[in-house]
């Protein structure tokens, strides 16, 4: 679902769901940075990447992605992950920081949509609702654990020595597996199996706020 035929279909929820989007994949980046920070380690900090200002954050091919094909990324935020105080429990919250910012992104999204006047709105109502999906999408693709998405380092501080270290030898060749999955369509379960729990955890928040 590329961005560039709503360009043509309509300028103006164009470039506000470009600025939305662009500015999720920011803030996965700034979160990793963050809570580093968090844990000891400034690295983000030292390179100017806890900024939500772009052009530190920008990966061209990236934003091309975002934009032809509706799911992009962001510069990844350096992290020492060596310096990390509480180490394991450190390398977790920095792992998962990323996919729960995208996740909160679009439960506020969801929450915005139940506003009577945003729902009936077809410009907002179609900008949230696309959003609140992308946003789900970057978060739970982000939780698989392959090499270098962020589940794949919450996977290795879970694992017994010796099965980290054969994990760690897929490390060299997560984007071609990641690559090859994506386009051969086998990842899709797995996807969508990870997107079924942000919906249900998100249905269960709904629930509450009633």
């Amino acid at each position: 679902m590329g961005l560039i035929s709503l360009f043509f279909q309509n300028p103006v929820g164009f470039f506000i769901l470009a600025g939305l989007l662009l500015y999720s994949i920011i803030a996965h980046e700034v979160a990793h940075g963050w809570v580093a920070s968090l844990f000891g380690d400034d690295t983000a900090k030292r390179y100017g990447r806890l900024t939500l200002n772009p052009a530190p954050h920008i990966d061209p091919m990236g934003l091309l992605m975002l934009f032809f094909v509706g799911f992009g990324w962001a510069r990844p935020v350096p992290v020492n992950y060596s310096v990390l105080q509480r180490s394991r429990f450190g390398v977790i919250a920095v792992s998962f920081a990323g996919c729960l910012t995208n996740i909160l992104i679009a439960i506020v999204a969801v929450f915005l949509l139940q506003i009577p006047a945003i729902d009936a709105n077809p410009l907002f109502s179609g900008v949230l609702y696309i959003l609140v999906r992308i946003n789900i999408i970057l978060g739970a693709f982000n939780l698989i654990p392959i090499p270098p998405l962020d589940g794949s380092r919450i996977l290795m501080v879970l694992l017994p020595e010796r099965a980290k270290l054969r994990f760690a030898r897929l490390e060299p060749y997560g984007l071609l597996i990641i690559a090859f999955l994506l386009f051969s369509g086998l990842l899709n379960p797995i996807i969508s199996f990870m997107q079924s729990l942000v919906y249900a955890f998100i249905s269960v928040l709904q629930g509450m706020g009633r």
